[in-house]
């Protein structure tokens, strides 16, 4: 086959998650629901924490911090998704490719770090709790999101400027809705053995290691509680750790699927629907877990919501 120049003018083709034309109307009205969902949740979040003074604590910082990274993350995907389904055009640019790529890794990776942080945050809360203020103070919380930030930036970045070393064949089409690393190898025409390496270690250190620091988190923070002889005690330590294992379970529990999926499967459709899971429907339910299950975020957000409605009612009537 045929080489492209890398430095050439390269369009990648997204296939999507369907080729049938009668099912484009309704990806694109589910997929724009779904993001105006997210967008509104997430940002929904950011501003009841910044407008509540008693959420200015370490925790609500760094779900707040999340929320952000949601909105980032989908609007990195969905977007182009919406814009390929209305103009019927799959094509994707060389340099919108690797871009997609970049952003997309640093916020899943983002997504990652702050949910081990956090899981550090309860570990400090429940099992230190006389040092929690001076172990997470508000310096201490601001570095911790610096350097997710900054680990997650040169990760993708290395993974970039690596790919820019390779070169494609002339069928450049990806079995997949958006420009994901893994099947961009796929479609390399040159050795991609270090690249393969890279995304390896990147994913062991980068996903495993934080799961595990989370697991022995949790298990510290159970061993705890346990401890505690009342039963409401144990119940209100319970409580605050319950919307981070509901949204931790969804995150690596999606994750698992594309990976087992694409591991056991060898149609790239299963695993496209996989991967909607933890791209599109995890930053959709986070908002929703945690201010179901958090009782001070439906309080600040019933504070909020009811005056607008009242002043909205005695307006029209």
């Amino acid at each position: 086959m045929a080489l492209e120049n890398q430095t050439g003018v390269i369009e990648f083709f997204l296939m999507g998650l369907s080729e049938d034309p009668e099912m484009q109307p309704i990806l694109f009205e589910l997929l724009l629901t779904m993001y105006m969902v997210t967008m509104f949740g997430n940002l929904l979040i950011i501003l009841v924490v910044s407008s509540d003074s008693k959420l200015h604590t370490p925790m609500y910082f760094f779900l707040s911090n999340l929320s952000f990274v949601d909105i980032c993350c989908i609007s990195t995907i969905v977007p182009k998704m919406l814009v390929n389904i209305q103009t019927e055009n799959k094509a994707i640019s060389y340099a919108g490719c690797l871009t997609q790529v970049c952003f997309f890794m640093i916020f899943l990776c983002m997504d990652n770090l702050l949910l081990t942080v956090m899981a550090y945050d309860r570990y400090v809360a429940i099992c230190h709790p006389l040092y929690y203020k001076v172990i997470m103070n508000p310096t201490q919380c601001v570095l911790l999101v610096l350097v997710s930030m900054f680990i997650s930036s040169v990760d993708a970045l290395l993974h970039t400027l690596m790919v820019l070393h390779l070169s494609f064949c002339t069928d450049l089409k990806l079995p997949h809705f958006f420009c994901e690393i893994t099947p961009i190898l796929k479609l390399a025409c040159s050795d991609t053995l270090i690249n393969n390496i890279l995304v390896y270690l990147a994913t062991t250190l980068l996903g495993i290691a934080p799961l595990v620091g989370i697991i022995f988190s949790y298990s510290q923070i159970v061993s705890s509680i346990m401890k505690i002889p009342s039963t409401s005690g144990k119940c209100k330590a319970f409580s605050t750790c319950g919307s981070h294992l509901s949204v931790v379970s969804l995150f690596y529990g999606t994750c698992i699927g594309v990976y087992l999926s694409s591991a056991i499967t060898d149609s790239p459709r299963k695993t496209e629907v996989a991967s909607v899971m933890y791209t599109v429907v995890t930053p959709m339910m986070n908002p929703f877990i945690y201010s179901l299950r958090n009782n001070d975020l439906k309080g600040t957000l019933r504070n909020l919501v009811f005056p607008v409605l009242l002043s909205r009612f005695h307006v029209l009537y």
